[in-house]
């Protein structure tokens, strides 16, 4: 087993099935006519969805930061304005 798969862990999320939905269209449209960051699974989708989100908690100034700030995400303390160079704290 590679050290990459070593590092996964399974989580289980309940959504709602239309935006299920959603998502399996999203992914079907990326296969039928690509995209700049082409997605070929709902799993692989929220995998970069959720790997973008970590990565703009401790990245300041990063698109993905942006991401975390049109969401309302970005916490009101200082510690979280402070770049990071791993997950977590």
């Amino acid at each position: 087993m590679s050290n990459q798969q070593e590092n996964r862990v399974t989580i289980t999320i309940n959504l709602h099935r239309e935006v299920l939905k959603e998502l399996e269209y999203l992914v079907a449209l990326h296969r039928q006519h690509g995209a700049p960051a082409q997605m070929d699974s709902i799993e692989s989708l929220v995998n970069y969805v959720l790997v973008s989100i970590a990565d703009g908690s401790r990245r300041p100034g990063s698109w993905e930061r942006q991401l975390l700030e049109s969401l309302g995400l970005v916490a009101d303390c200082a510690e979280h304005r402070v770049y990071r160079d791993r997950y977590g704290p």
